[in-house]
Parts: C-alpha cells; sequence; structure tokens
C-alpha cells in the first residue's frame, strides 16, 4: 500500500512539474505571438518610412540640380545679352562713321579733306567696334545637363531586407562581478559591419539554472551599447545570481537574444533579526536603534519590577570604563510577559543578531553609527549565546567595541580580553568575515585600512552580532569582498608578525 501511494505521488509530481512546463511553454508562445504581430507592423512601417525618405531624397536632390540648370541659363543668358546689346552699340557706331567717311570723299575743298580725314581719323581710333572682343562670353552648351545614375540603378535593382543579426555568444569566463559592478562581455559569431547597436538584458534570479519564463523578477534593459562589453553600476545586490542576455540590433531590425547566463553575486543578504534583539532595541529593516522605552508599561516603570528606580538610571550606574553595560544578573528581572515575545536577550546585553547564518566562504557587510551613539559593538557570534551574554565577553563573540560616553574608547574585544585600537575610530565599519580560515577582519570602510584581525578556529556557524546603547547602528548588506580588501587579506596573510597581537586573544 505504501509503495503504490510513493509510485502514485512520484505520478502526480511529474505530472505536475509538466503541467508548469507547459504553462510556461503556452506563456512563452502567446508571447511570441504577440510579439510577432506587434514587431511586423513596425517593419512595414519602418519600410515605408524609408522608402518615403528614399522618394524624399530624389525629390529633394531633382529639385536642387533643376535650380541649378536654370542657374546656369540665366548667367549665360544675360552675359550673351549683354555682348549684344554692346555689339548692336558698336554697329550703330561703326555705320554712322561709314556714312561721314563716304560724304567726305566728295569734299572739293583741300583745307575742310583735311579736316574731315583727321577726324574720322580719331573717330576710328576710339570706335567701340574695333575695341569688342569678337568671341562669345558663353556657349550654349550646359554644364549641369544630365547625371549618370547607371551605378544608383544597380544599387535599387539589387535592393533587398538587411540580414537580421545573429545572437552574440556570451563570453563568461570574462564576466567579472566584482565590488558591486558587474562587467558583461559578449561578442558576434561573425564579423557583421552593419552592427549599429546592442542591447542588454538582465534580471535578478533565486537559483542558478537556466531563468525561467514565470520568474518573479523582471526584465530591465540597457539600451544602444556600442561596444561588445557592458559594466553595470549602482545595482542592490539583494539576490545570490543575476540572468543576462544581449541582442544585436542593426539600423532596421534587431536579432536573437543571446542564450542566457546565470552569474553568482557573491554578495551576503542579512538583516537584523527583530526577534533575537533586546527589549530596548528598536529594529527597523536596515537598521536598529536604542529605545530606553522598551518594555515599559503605560506608567512609565519597568514590568515584573515594584517600587523599583528606573532602569534606564540603573544602567548608568552600572555601566564600566569601557562604556558596555555590567553584566548584574541579580539586578536585571525580564517583563514576565515581553512584547513581542523578545527575549532572546535581556538584562544588560543590549543584542541583536542578524537573520542568517555565515556557514562558509567569504562574506563582507558594512555598519555605520548614528553621530549621537554613545556605545556600540560589531561582530559575530555564535547562536548558543546566552541571554545575559555580551559581544566580545564570552568565548563565543568576537568584535570591535566603540565608547563615546564618559571616557572614549576603540578596542578589540574577545573572551573577555580587550585590546585597545590606537587609530580613528572610522565613521564605517567594514566587517569580513573567512568562515573557511577562520579569520575575522574589521576595516575603515572608506579607505580600507586595516583595523584588526581575528584568527581562530570557529567550530560551528556564526551569525552577525550587534550592540547598542543610546544611539543607533545603519546596515548595508548584499555587497561583494571588495577587491581592495582581497588584496589586503593576501599581504595580511603574508606577514608573519601581524598576527602576533592576537595569540593573547585566540580562541
Amino acid at each position: 500500500m505504501d509503495s503504490q501511494k510513493e509510485a502514485l505521488q512520484r505520478i502526480i509530481t511529474t505530472l505536475a512539474n509538466k503541467n508548469e512546463e507547459l504553462h510556461n511553454f503556452i506563456e512563452t508562445l502567446s508571447h511570441l505571438l504577440s510579439g510577432v504581430q506587434v514587431n511586423s507592423s513596425k517593419v512595414v512601417s519602418d519600410l515605408e518610412e524609408e522608402f518615403d525618405m528614399l522618394f524624399s531624397m530624389l525629390e529633394e536632390a531633382k529639385e536642387s540640380m533643376t535650380n541649378t540648370i536654370k542657374q546656369e541659363q540665366a548667367r549665360k543668358s544675360q552675359e550673351l545679352q549683354n555682348q549684344m546689346v554692346q555689339s548692336t552699340n558698336a554697329l550703330e557706331s561703326s555705320e554712322e562713321l561709314l556714312e561721314f567717311a563716304t560724304h567726305a570723299l566728295d569734299i572739293k575743298d583741300h583745307e575742310e579733306f583735311a579736316k574731315a580725314a583727321r577726324q574720322i581719323k580719331d573717330r576710328v581710333t576710339m570706335a567701340p567696334a574695333f575695341r569688342l572682343t569678337m568671341k562669345p562670353k558663353a556657349t550654349d552648351s550646359m554644364s549641369h545637363l544630365m547625371v549618370d545614375f547607371s551605378q544608383e540603378r544597380r544599387l535599387l535593382q539589387g535592393l533587398h531586407f538587411l540580414p537580421v543579426p545573429r545572437a552574440p555568444e556570451m563570453d563568461v569566463q570574462d564576466c567579472v562581478v566584482m565590488d558591486n559592478t558587474v562587467t558583461v562581455v559578449w561578442r558576434m559569431p561573425a564579423e557583421d559591419s552593419k552592427i549599429d547597436h546592442y542591447v542588454l538584458e538582465y534580471r535578478k534570479a533565486d537559483h542558478e539554472g537556466l531563468p525561467r519564463v514565470r520568474d518573479e523578477h523582471c526584465w530591465e534593459t540597457v539600451d544602444n551599447i556600442k561596444t561588445t562589453d557592458y559594466t553595470l553600476t549602482g545595482l542592490k545586490f539583494d539576490s545570490k545570481f543575476m540572468n543576462f542576455r544581449v541582442r544585436a540590433c542593426n539600423k532596421a531590425a534587431a536579432g536573437d537574444y543571446s542564450d542566457p547566463v546565470t552569474l553568482e553575486t557573491k554578495a551576503f543578504n542579512f538583516g537584523f533579526d527583530a526577534s533575537s534583539s533586546h527589549l530596548n532595541l528598536k529594529v527597523e529593516e536596515n537598521g536598529v536603534e536604542w529605545d530606553p522605552q522598551g518594555g515599559k508599561g503605560p506608567d512609565g516603570k519597568v514590568k515584573g519590577k515594584e517600587n523599583k528606580g528606573s532602569a534606564h538610571l540603573a544602567n548608568l550606574k552600572n555601566m564600566t570604563r569601557s562604556g558596555t553595560p555590567s553584566p548584574k544578573r541579580g539586578s536585571t528581572t525580564r517583563s514576565p510577559a515581553p512584547r513581542g515575545g523578545r527575549d532572546r536577550f535581556t538584562g544588560e546585553s543590549y543584542t541583536v543578531l542578524g537573520d542568517t547564518s555565515v556557514e562558509s566562504g567569504q562574506h563582507y557587510w558594512e555598519v555605520e553609527a548614528h553621530k549621537d551613539c554613545k556605545s556600540y559593538s560589531v561582530g559575530v557570534a555564535y547562536r548558543n549565546l546566552g541571554k545575559f551574554d555580551q559581544l566580545g565577553k564570552t568565548s563565543s563573540t568576537w568584535c570591535v567595541h566603540i565608547n563615546n560616553w564618559l571616557q572614549s574608547s576603540f578596542a578589540a574585544k574577545h573572551n573577555n580580553k580587550a585590546k585597545s585600537l590606537d587609530m580613528a575610530v572610522p565613521e564605517r565599519v567594514g566587517v569580513y568575515c573567512d568562515l573557511d580560515a577562520g579569520q575575522l577582519s574589521f576595516y575603515n570602510a572608506e579607505n580600507k585600512q586595516l583595523l584588526h584581525t581575528f584568527k581562530t578556529k570557529f567550530t560551528q556557524p556564526v551569525v552577525p552580532a550587534f550592540m547598542v546603547w543610546c544611539g543607533g547602528l545603519s546596515l548595508t548588506t548584499g555587497l561583494q569582498v571588495p577587491n581592495a580588501i582581497r588584496s589586503l587579506q593576501k599581504v595580511e596573510n603574508g606577514l608573519g608578525g601581524s598576527n602576533s597581537s592576537l595569540n593573547s586573544m585566540q580562541q
């Protein structure tokens, strides 16, 4: 009976998977069908626009050439008409002079004849007919008479559609995910000088396999890429993987997308575990703040206490010089019905843990304290912390502690031992955890200056841990290990004396 149920369950699972595949395939076909209809209409419109543009260019060329011919006609006509007027005037003058000379031949008086002869000679010398150039200034042939369209005619006769570009191929080996940027590289399977640009699409994914049609994440597009690589910046790496695909476009057509590739973001994402926080901590999505009213009743008194002084005043009296409240268990009682059921930490352990464990690999996150924060700690811990345990005071916690109350201090703490750090407190602390190598390092997140390194052998997964008193912290996750820190880790691990001061703080 059990075996038959198991067999039936396998059949049901197989059928369910096949049904999901068919649903996905039908959605794909529907999407492609609508795409064919939309794209065919667009292609026809683009084709009409191209031919209209060609006709328009021919009309413009015809009009320009016709105007040129008309201008040449007007210029030549004007020049020939001017010559004709000048020649007509010269002819009239010459005929008049010829008539005067003919009459002079009939003069009998010697002196009058000599006078007339001199006048005729002077007028002949100055006559326009002898000073005109007997050559037309323009010919009747036109310089811009015709154009040779034989080559263009052959081109038009060979007119055909542009080929659709082939799908690019992604060079996965050259794609890089580093320093919260992604550089994607691809190549064309064959040289194509008609490629105008590329279109890159990307989306976040929660699984390593090929993208699914019914994925909850939508594709985002980067258009008009002129090179065969592109670097994405300003991304929020809140998913384990990202899908990428690219298509080539020429002047009129877009080719198929490349086979999609999946890249691992290698980013550690986590938030504050509100269920683990102390009652006096107010936890939000990426921030935690000290809340002195946490766990108090409407009358302002701490629940579970009768005629006791203010819990806040008691905390101030019990503050140590390091700025961390001393865990005097006898002086602390917790509410019999804690707010929201939170009783993970209590007393003066103002602690909140991350909601995701570091189980292997190298991870990095950053923490920034608010300007008015009096005391805070940043580090990691095992999950088996006692509710009164404070960061750095047990063998299962490692942290850096910053105190800005009474006497300022900056120290690395582990197993109730502290090492003073003689450097300025950074505005933002970067935490690097390599669980496999047993290394926890703290950095100035701005300039990547190493603050301190713990060397130990972690016996179980750790969780990010935080302590806040009088102030707040902001958390930034989804970060890759910065390349600068990877380089610093190699240098640090190669220096034998760099960790000698940590021996007394090793587990």
